[in-house]
């Protein structure tokens, strides 16, 4: 049984929070041979190329207070990452009591749901890596959700206008087919060693009782106003929203887990848990029948990967485009040796930006479900398409208008066999449409991640989209539900366009970086389309600037797209920022951006570190 003060009982209790500092597994900076001219456009001359900190911008105790505020383990046994100290207490227990981990990762996701509902649980889905250590091989479990088979590309209209995005998020055409509890079952049954009524009891225990935390409070707090009668009755019970500090019941929930103990996934997928998540989308005006839910399957595919430097880097392939547009940003910037500057200058952060708005500029032009569109992933990495891209990088160019995509068709085989390019007119249409706010800097989504005594690793992003999903918790069974389908573009024509039994595309980004053909590191965060950014900032951080793992963790973010705004983290040096500004660009400042959950692992001795970041809280857990 799991208490409320973040304890587990048994053999292993143990205070919840200790942090071990990596800050000495720092390793030297590494140099690149090639440069193409570009440092001089950028002004490197006036700049030293020596130390790779952000000390000579600030306070370094300011700096040593955020390192020291990333929560690490190490172990040589086994390690958990996850958002939520008690999840993670329960994920070790598994990978102690012998199971491996895809176990254990099975065993945190249903304690999320229990203690974290508002970022994901079995009415979303996400997308899931494994690395078999047996097999030496990497396998990405895509449970992303489905658009209904009554779905329609025009049905986010309304007289021809698209529906306001804040209308838009709660309506039951929102929810997509979800495939977590799904992709539980398959992991399981294709690379665990235990079943679900073997993992599941924790969660259970959980729903039935556990205190609200500051994540889940505030957010219940901010959100609760969109909830249907069933998510008020739990989170804002007699329409009083509960406190950090209250004690939340789910004895819907904790019945539904019991239910699926018993009777498998087929409780969702074929009986009447599925029902009642159809009656009610229904009843909010979706499509969904429970026809859906039955004819819903996970894929495993292959992971998509980009050479950088010396290390491999796989993530997610389509319909996440967070595999392409991260194997974009590093091919364009792996040039520039961004280790010759120091991290938090104006140098590497023009760089970072430029990158961003190029490749996020191609990424909404041309990516969609794989399964319904082609998409030019030999072009985008094209070297010469690169070379093409990359000169308004090498020209020191500051972009404060819309980027605009390239054309990598003329660089890739064939034609595409879907939907064709848009033209001009097309897209000044959707870009002209009213457009979603950035995503919430804490995140709608959970990232975890888990490696085992045998160097199987897991490396997992789960979501129900906007914080709370849709806002609809299905009467008598206690989760909500997804609105993932706002993911499509709402007007029709172009690659995303919502079309039955297609996935929306994403921006999820669960990663594990190879060196030498053996894992080196795994990493994966929440927050939207700034997730892509965030998973290539780590890779940068740890290869280009050879930081150990809590500071790579605790550095400094920012985010760009192809729009003309950045979004630097408020702890960006303020000289950083008044350089960036001087040079024209329009800065929105974030408190934070991501929560990163990583594992490093010794490729010499086998030891794991593990991080958690502090932005959204969340421990590490070492055997």
């Amino acid at each position: 049984m799991v208490h409320d003060d973040n304890r587990r009982v048994g053999s292993r209790e143990q205070s919840v929070g200790e942090n071990e500092s990596t800050d000495s597994e720092r390793g030297e900076t590494r140099r690149r041979t090639f440069l193409k001219g570009s440092a001089v456009a950028l002004g490197a001359s006036a700049f030293p190329v020596t130390a790779n900190r952000a000390s000579a911008h600030g306070d370094e105790s300011d700096e040593r207070d955020r390192i020291d505020r990333v929560d690490t383990a190490t172990s040589d046994e086994g390690m958990v990452a996850s958002s939520d100290p008690r999840a993670s207490t329960i994920g070790a227990d598994v990978l102690e009591a012998g199971g491996n981990a895809v176990d254990a990762a099975v065993a945190v996701q249903f304690a999320l749901n229990a203690v974290q509902p508002h970022t994901s649980g079995i009415g979303g889905g996400g997308f899931m890596l494994v690395y078999d250590a047996g097999e030496d091989e990497l396998y990405s479990v895509d449970n992303r959700e489905r658009a209904p088979f009554g779905a329609t590309p025009d049905m986010f209209l309304e007289d021809g206008e698209p529906i306001p995005f804040d209308e838009r998020i709660t309506l039951g055409q929102a929810v997509g087919v979800p495939g977590t509890l799904k992709a539980c079952d398959i992991a399981l049954k294709r690379f665990g060693t235990r079943d679900i009524d073997d993992l599941i009891g924790p969660a259970i225990d959980l729903a039935g009782g556990a205190r609200v935390d500051y994540y889940l409070g505030s957010t219940i707090e901010e959100e609760h106003e969109k909830f249907n009668d069933a998510a008020r009755a739990v989170f804002a019970p007699g329409g009083t929203p509960l406190d950090i500090g209250d004690r939340v019941e789910q004895p819907d929930l904790a019945a539904t887990f019991e239910t699926i103990a018993e009777e498998g996934v087929g409780a969702l997928y074929k009986g009447d848990v599925g029902e009642a998540v159809a009656d009610v989308v229904q009843e909010n005006g979706g499509s969904m029948t429970p026809a859906d839910l039955g004819a819903y399957n996970v894929t495993i595919d292959t992971p998509e990967y980009v050479e950088y430097g010396d290390v491999t880097v796989r993530t997610q392939p389509l319909p996440s485009s967070g595999g392409l547009t991260i194997a974009h940003i590093l091919s364009l910037l792996e040039p520039f040796d961004l280790g010759q500057y120091d991290r938090q200058s104006v140098e590497v952060s023009q760089l970072l930006v430029e990158a961003f708005k190029l490749a996020y500029a191609d990424r909404g032009e041309y990516m969609g479900d794989k399964q319904f569109v082609d998409a030019p992933w030999q072009g985008l990495l094209d070297e010469e398409y690169l070379d093409e891209r990359r000169a308004t990088i090498e020209s020191g160019e500051v972009t404060t208008e819309t980027q605009q995509p390239g054309d990598p068709w003329s660089y890739q085989p064939g034609s595409p066999y879907a939907i064709d390019p848009l033209t001009v007119d097309d897209v000044s249409t959707i870009r002209d449409a009213p457009r979603p706010y950035i995503p919430s800097p804490r995140g709608s989504t959970t990232h975890f991640t888990v490696a085992d005594d045998d160097g199987n690793m897991v490396s997992w992003t789960s979501t129900i989209e906007q914080l709370f999903g849709s806002g609809i918790m299905v009467p008598g069974q206690g989760f909500m539900l997804n609105n993932e389908l706002t993911d499509f573009d709402a007007e029709p024509g172009g690659p995303n366009e919502v079309q039955p039994l297609k996935r929306p595309l994403s921006s999820t980004s669960p990663t594990i970086v190879f060196r030498d053909g053996k894992p080196l590191f795994t990493v994966g965060s929440p927050g939207g389309t700034t997730i892509i950014t965030t998973v290539a900032e780590m890779v940068i951080n740890l290869v280009d600037f050879g930081m150990g793992l809590a500071e790579a963790v605790a550095e400094p973010r920012l985010y760009a797209n192809s729009e003309p705004a950045i979004y630097p983290e408020a702890s960006v040096p303020e000289d950083v920022q008044d350089g960036l500004r001087e040079l024209g660009y329009e800065l929105s400042p974030f408190t934070r951006l991501g929560n990163v959950m990583t594992i490093r692992v010794d490729q010499e001795t086998g030891e794991y570190t593990g991080a958690a970041d502090f932005r959204n809280g969340g421990l590490t857990r070492g055997l």
